[in-house]
């Protein structure tokens, strides 16, 4: 039980305070108390915890085994579960806030063993629980609707379903922000139905309640509601957005849906437009490389082009370098498909193919507003290069990005696209090519000796020489944490490969070479591979070999 010393927690509260401390849920109240007291909440805590004789259990793990022993409603109601082994008749159980009289009767009588409780933060059990019962366990727990009476079953379940899916589909979005995920996938399939994040570039499962499967139907169509498709269409693909609230932030959701086997399958893009973009630093740039791309943002004209597969950061790179030239001295103008970063002092324009604005009208329009610098968000035709070329010719410092696997690759692409070769190498300054790749969660990063014959096989299998290995002996590992979810790795970082367009490669681009013989002639004037960009960020022990080879590997 709470202390009622003056000096203790709640004694430091008024009456008043007091009661409405503990007329708020459990999980609500640490918080509560925490800023009553104007003290953070991990020190509440451990004040609370030394008052109360409780433990602190900030580093346990929870015990799988044990935690089938109490119902799910029992573990969300009381907001605790089960960790490390238990012994002895005992159940040791961690929980954020100090129990309460009765609780531990109640678990006695549904396991049959006395608990012994630990206090944890309120964001470590609320990982446990839903690590284990899966994302809005508790709306959808069977127990929700079997606590109405009979007589108001039959009148209020339809009201309680709805309610109980509209919960549900809010935690499932709420928590994918909480991961830092970029997408949400709900799949159907035979015996289940399937939600996947995609965190830092990796497709996660996301645990969910074994009842899932009945209330399928009911979760699509409320995303379909909440992104105002038609419910009852469901032979065909539909397309719509959704705008969804994270506390101050509101995010532009993109819903994708298409039919599958078992039903719709749906895919939903969080972006963020409040968020922060990143700077040159924050996308991974080296020093070398900052460097050279620093020198062509100050040129008052040409086009700079960001190319690799969809997702490798490139709306994200142009955005650090508007930023990075982003003055009351020059009017920038973007056009984008989505807007998905806003930038003070920036227009930013979003294209409308639904009413017939392309890329290439935008474009057309936008340079009579007397521009200095254009971002174009893609390059996807050749009407869009063709203006995009001229601009650049024409006084404007013009960005955009492509779709190619490398650097070269995009100077080939656009001569593909029926543009001159001549204006090409006229006014293309800069290509850059980029990939994503994990960070080393810095929490549990180590170093490890690595054995120089394993080293040297995995570089080879980079391509990069292993001269460059020259007095490495160990190399950065991280085993998993639970700030990392055991994963290893926390966000991502950029790999680049920066052609500059040099008087040589202008001769080999207006001749119609290859994109090989490009590559060729842009290594031995310094080009870097981004095989070789990995591993320079292997050796800064910002992400291992194996990361990189994942990668790169393809290319």
């Amino acid at each position: 039980m709470l202390v009622n010393e003056r000096q203790s927690c709640l004694g430091q509260l008024s009456e008043e305070q007091r009661t409405e401390l503990l007329g708020l849920p459990r999980e609500k109240r640490m918080a509560a108390l925490a800023g009553f007291l104007g003290d953070a909440e991990e020190q509440v805590l451990e004040r609370l915890a030394a008052e109360t004789d409780l433990p602190l259990a900030a580093s346990a793990e929870f015990d799988r085994a044990a935690i089938g022993e109490l119902p799910a409603r029992l573990l969300h109601e009381f907001k605790c579960v089960p960790v490390r082994a238990s012994e002895n008749g005992t159940l040791h159980l961690t929980t954020l806030w100090p129990p309460e009289p009765g609780m531990d009767d109640w678990i006695y009588a549904v396991s049959g063993r006395r608990p012994v409780w630990s206090l944890a933060p309120a964001e470590k059990v609320a990982d446990y629980l839903t690590q284990h019962l899966g994302v809005g366990f508790d709306s959808l727990d069977d127990a929700a609707l079997d606590e109405l009476d009979e007589q108001q079953a039959e009148q209020e379940s339809d009201e309680d379903e709805t309610a109980t899916i509209v919960r549900f589909v809010n935690d499932v979005v709420s928590q994918a922000v909480r991961d830092g995920a970029t997408d949400i996938h709900v799949e159907p399939q035979e015996e289940e139905l399937r939600i996947r994040y995609r965190v830092d570039g990796m497709l996660v499962s996301v645990p969910v309640p074994e009842n899932l499967r009945r209330f399928q139907d009911a979760i699509i169509a409320r995303i379909k509601i909440m992104s105002r498709l038609n419910i009852s269409e469901r032979r065909l693909p539909q397309d719509g957005r959704i705008n969804f609230r994270v506390g101050e932030n509101v995010l532009d959701i993109r819903v994708s849906t298409v039919p599958t086997m078992y039903g719709e399958s749906v895919s939903l893009r969080l972006l963020n437009k409040k968020s922060l973009p990143f700077t040159m630093e924050e996308i991974g740039l080296l020093p070398r490389d900052q460097e050279i791309i620093d020198r062509v943002l100050v040129m008052p004209h040409g086009i700079i082009l960001v190319t690799g597969p969809t997702g490798s950061g490139k709306s994200t790179s142009l955005n650090a370098f508007i930023r990075q030239i982003n003055s009351p001295e020059k009017r920038i103008i973007t056009i984008e498909d989505p807007v998905e970063y806003e930038v003070p002092g920036v227009n930013q324009m979003q294209v409308r193919p639904e009413i017939g604005l392309e890329f290439a009208d935008a474009l057309r329009h936008v340079l009579r507003q007397d521009p200095d610098v254009i971002m174009v968000g893609e390059i996807r035709d050749r009407d869009t290069a063709d203006i995009a070329i001229r601009a650049s010719l024409t006084g404007h410092l013009v960005f955009s990005t492509l779709h190619t696997n490398d650097a070269p690759g995009a100077l080939t692409r656009l001569i593909d696209m029926g543009i001159e070769p001549f204006l090409v190498a006229s006014a293309v300054e800069m290509v850059i090519a980029q990939r994503l790749i994990r960070r080393l969660c810095k929490s549990c990063l180590r170093m490890e000796r690595i054995d120089p014959t394993e080293l040297r096989g995995k570089m080879a299998l980079l391509k990069v020489d292993f001269q460059e290995a020259e007095g490495v002996e160990e190399l950065a590992v991280s085993p998993g944490c639970q700030r990392c979810r055991q994963t290893g790795f926390k966000g991502r970082l950029g790999i680049f490969e920066i052609l500059r367009v040099n008087e040589t490669l202008h001769e080999l681009i207006v001749t119609g070479e290859s994109a090989r013989a490009i590559r060729k002639r842009a290594v031995e004037h310094g080009m870097r591979d981004l095989a070789l960009c990995g591993w320079e960020q292997v050796k800064l022990r910002n992400t291992t070999l194996e990361e990189v080879l994942r990668v790169t590997a393809a290319d």
